[in-house]
């Protein structure tokens, strides 16, 4: 098993490496670059502000070739200060070359706009996300796992049907909309008002005591988590309730009640470890899922600065050192928790030998 962890920690650079170099050559030839966008609001669409450090002392009215558009009528100079302003004035590759080492010391670069290094900005969203993210699917762990065995226990009965119906109605509503219910009925809407609206904790937490700031925390994440993990219950209850349906049918169970044990023993002494390695191999994606992608806007519903709410800022900014270094932190984590997954596999099923695998 040693030597399996070693192969899969050796991929991980190659594969974030991978990663990295597409993304690095689709930003290549997408408009809208941050150059781009400084040379719009210098013609116009916004003079003021962070503008004035790179309009100072240059004619406007100097006309100009230039591969960036609306860079017609600028001068020259001026096009090459912000290029340089922004580490455009050097060759793709040696831009490249130059990320790869710096990610390579987990050196992220400073954000375009933010006047803050990226390691340090994702250090402060990721508490929000990964609270959002960690609870949630948990939530949907625990709740799915004991319904899908119940369900297939109970296959084609009332309860079946009923929560059948339950959780696929969850699926179909969308995250914010069940957010909008909840604010409405239990965060000062129209009915009740028992939680709070925006933030992960309150103004005077930090004047908590240790018990009370644990009440506090969890008091504001219970509407977004609850928002978050609704839709999660479906695929999940679903899958575990076909996997333990599949694995009933077989012959080893049959043999099993032959035998004459309980129906709790063949169920989880047998059934279980078997129907479970199909539901962990998701854990991972749902956890990813959750964290990066699920929670944008929860986040913004619920005024939570997270890692969701970053990322897709960035992306309007074409902020491209947060991009780049939170889908380098997103992507580590990922290949981190399939790492974990089948480490997992092996605790729940110890005949999986994954040292008889070349890769």
């Amino acid at each position: 098993m040693l030597s399996y962890i070693v192969r899969r920690i050796a991929l991980i650079p190659l594969t974030l490496l991978g990663i990295i170099a597409l993304n690095f050559a689709i930003v290549q030839v997408a408009p809208g670059g941050p150059v781009e966008q400084v040379l719009a609001k210098v013609k116009g669409l916004d003079t003021g502000g962070n503008m004035a450090r790179f309009t100072a002392g240059h004619d406007m009215n100097t006309s100009a070739r230039s591969t960036y558009r609306g860079a017609q009528g600028l001068d020259p100079e001026f096009v090459k200060e912000i290029e340089k302003q922004f580490g455009f004035d050097k060759p793709p590759l040696e831009r490249f070359i130059l990320m790869v080492k710096s990610y390579a010391t987990f050196d992220l670069g400073q954000s375009f706009y933010r006047t803050i290094d990226v390691m340090k900005l994702i250090g402060e969203k990721l508490p929000v996300s990964a609270s959002l993210g960690l609870w949630s699917t948990l939530i949907i762990y625990l709740v799915s796992i004991p319904l899908g065995i119940a369900k297939a226990v109970r296959d084609g009965s009332r309860f079946d049907v009923g929560t059948s119906y339950a959780v696929v109605i969850g699926y179909a509503v969308p995250s914010f909309m069940f957010a909008i219910v909840l604010i409405v009925i239990f965060a000062g809407g129209k009915y009740l008002n028992w939680y709070p609206l925006r933030g992960l904790t309150s103004e005077n937490w930090a004047q908590l005591s240790w018990p009370d700031r644990i009440v506090d925390y969890f008091w504001h994440l219970t509407l977004p988590v609850t928002a978050m993990a609704i839709g999660g219950f479906a695929s999940l209850t679903m899958l575990t309730k076909n996997s333990f349906l599949d694995e009933i049918n077989k012959q080893y169970v049959l043999t099993a009640r032959a035998k004459g044990l309980t129906e709790n023993r063949v169920l989880y002494g047998h059934v279980f470890r078997n129907a479970m390695l199909i539901v962990i191999a998701g854990f991972p994606a749902t956890l990813v899922n959750m964290l990066f992608t699920g929670s944008l806007l929860i986040e913004v519903i619920f005024s939570l600065d997270g890692l969701g709410l970053l990322g897709y800022q960035a992306t309007l900014d074409r902020d491209y050192p947060v991009i780049f270094g939170t889908l380098y932190i997103f992507s580590l984590i990922g290949l981190v928790l399939n790492l974990v997954s089948d480490l997992t596999y092996q605790f729940v099923d110890p005949r999986i030998d994954f040292e008889s695998r070349n890769t």
